[in-house]
């Protein structure tokens, strides 16, 4: 974070203890309500505003979360990319629902997304495996994702196995790499207020629109 991305971050300190979620708020698209966020997450300086908690759970009910980074969202889903082999594409591909929190502290903001789940298209993940560096994208071939690894040597020594298989070439998108897209169903904002008297506002989807409501804090 530059020097006056961290400036700006201090002056948003405390924004929204005393402005909530106004009323108009209710009438707005969730997904737009969500884009006008986040672009005020990015305004803010704050370091990969993307980064998100991803929640999954296997199919008997045990829960796990991790943070991954929001790569698109519109009004299809929010999508995000994985080795098809790490545990959270094995636990999508088994019980395809999940949940996604954001948290931009410095805005006392949260965004909690929840909805089911299914692959992009290949060419989708394609594209944005183009927008990669080399780097990540060797690294993409050479991980084997959440299986166990006996020595960094191993990890480093397929690195190189893989260098040397695209030396010269362009590297292709492995066929175990690939995007997810949640499709929400609920969204919800919390705005932090003073004494702890914060802002809730949650829209549900309803067939092809969404209904809104304030919760108590």
């Amino acid at each position: 974070m530059s020097l006056k991305s961290s400036l700006k971050a201090v002056v948003t300190l405390g924004q929204g203890v005393a402005v909530g979620i106004p009323p108009a708020a209710e009438s707005e698209d969730p997904i737009e309500l969500f884009g006008t966020w986040f672009q005020a997450a990015q305004d803010a300086g704050i370091l990969l505003p993307e980064a998100v908690t991803l929640a999954t759970a296997s199919p008997d009910g045990f829960p796990s979360a991790r943070m991954v980074l929001l790569k698109h969202a519109d009004a299809k889903g929010f999508v995000f990319f994985t080795n098809y082999g790490s545990q959270k594409a094995r636990e999508l591909e088994a019980n395809p629902r999940a949940a996604l929190c954001f948290h931009w502290a410095i805005l006392q903001r949260q965004v909690r997304v929840s909805g089911s789940v299914e692959r992009v298209d290949r060419d989708e993940s394609s594209a944005y495996f183009a927008t990669r560096g080399r780097g990540s994208q060797v690294g993409a071939w050479a991980s084997k994702q959440s299986q166990d690894l006996p020595a960094r040597a191993e990890l480093e020594e397929r690195v190189r196995e893989t260098e040397a298989e695209f030396a010269g070439r362009e590297v292709s998108l492995p066929p175990f790499w690939g995007g997810y897209r949640l499709a929400p169903t609920r969204i919800e904002f919390w705005q932090g207020r003073a004494d702890r008297l914060h802002d809730r506002l949650v829209f549900t989807r309803v067939g092809g629109g969404w209904t809104v409501k304030r919760l108590y804090p």
